[in-house]
């Protein structure tokens, strides 16, 4: 069995997990409803808060990971290890293919990805945390998202020209993820998880550290510290929202905030259903959580192979099996779909359940 762990993290882990992969599995992506869409720009929608939340939860797991841990060559080989592990697993999936020799070409790989900027920013925020008091992860998450807006912000690009907050060439992420990546990117222009994007992405999982740090602490208002907390960060996301646009695909200072704040808004809740009330609340997602990558490796892997797997000359396995069973004359399109992505994480969450069962965990 596990030790160690906070039961409230584990399930804010196993629900984040779940909610990742209802969102990445539709039946259909012309057929999807909005809540499970990313905002198309500035904005947020649900959708949006799902892998900030992760990231936050990967901070909580390094202040209790490495809550009395030296600063030692041992210390540093297995974040490193660790970090490698997920960058190798997230360029294994974007380079992955069904043709012979299984490997897309080189110009079309996307260097990064959902699991490279986990392990990046795992990595970097597992060092800050390894050397820093509670004072210095504070202020390196202020430097990471002040710098950050004055970059994005202020500084012209090399050609003179202003930078904006919109999608276009003068805009600071893209121009270096276009520049530096080339076509190795998830559009021609910008990436999601691109290289200047992951400084702040780093700020999520620090807040996440400062979280499990006040976990670790044996202060008795814990709640009360997580509420507080979540409503200021709230507030002033939506505030520094009126000069820097909450924005998830250049992760936004401002959504740094917003999203950190839900998670401590949510994870304050678990806390006093399983903490203080004693519910036996959400008993199967903290099974899940126990090996959240794990499965989100799988989930994504897997749909990818069913994308690709053709059983017939226009259909892949996947558009088989939501052409069959999930799309019928008395079933709204977006409904259909969703009952495709529900039966994918009700899967995943019955095998989730059965590796904590079997007492087999997954460390990445």
């Amino acid at each position: 069995m596990l030790k160690n762990r906070i039961e409230s993290i584990d399930i804010l882990r196993g629900i984040t997990i779940a909610a990742m992969m209802l969102v990445n599995n539709p039946g259909s992506w012309g057929s999807v409803y909005a809540p499970l869409l990313h905002a198309e720009w500035h904005g947020y929608t649900p959708t949006d808060l799902v892998f900030p939340f992760f990231l936050f939860i990967v901070g909580c797991s390094i202040a209790f990971s490495y809550s009395g841990k030296t600063a030692s060559g041992a210390t540093y080989g297995k974040i490193s290890v660790r970090a490698l592990k997920l960058i190798g697993l997230g360029l294994f999936l974007g380079a992955f293919t069904l043709n012979f020799p299984f490997v897309k070409d080189f110009a079309d790989i996307r260097f990064p990805g959902v699991l490279q900027r986990i392990g990046l920013a795992f990595f970097f925020a597992a060092l800050i945390a390894l050397h820093g008091n509670w004072k210095v992860v504070l202020g390196t998450v202020a430097a990471l998202l002040l710098g950050y807006w004055g970059i994005m912000g202020f500084l012209p690009l090399p050609d003179g020209s202003a930078p904006t907050y919109e999608r276009a060439p003068n805009n600071w992420a893209m121009y270096l993820d276009k520049a530096i990546l080339g076509s190795h990117t998830w559009q021609p222009d910008y990436d999601p998880e691109g290289l200047l994007s992951t400084l702040p992405s780093i700020a999520s999982a620090l807040i996440g550290v400062l979280v499990g740090r006040m976990f670790l602490s044996g202060r008795k208002d814990k709640l009360r510290v997580l509420l507080m907390a979540g409503a200021g960060m709230l507030a002033a996301g939506h505030l520094w929202n009126t000069v820097f646009p909450i924005n998830k695909a250049l992760w936004t200072s401002s959504f740094v905030l917003v999203t950190a704040g839900w998670a401590c808004l949510l994870l304050g809740l678990i806390y006093y259903l399983r903490d203080v009330r004693q519910l036996q609340f959400g008993e199967l997602f903290k099974r899940v959580g126990a090996n959240a990558l794990i499965l989100y490796f799988l989930s994504s892997f897997i749909a990818k192979v069913f994308g690709r797997l053709k059983v017939t000359e226009d259909s892949s396995l996947h558009g088989w099996m939501y052409q069959t069973i999930y799309v019928h004359d008395f079933l709204p399109p977006k409904l259909s779909s969703l009952l495709y992505g529900l039966t994918v994480v009700a899967f995943y969450l019955w095998l989730g359940n059965l590796l904590y069962r079997r007492g087999i965990f997954f460390k990445v």
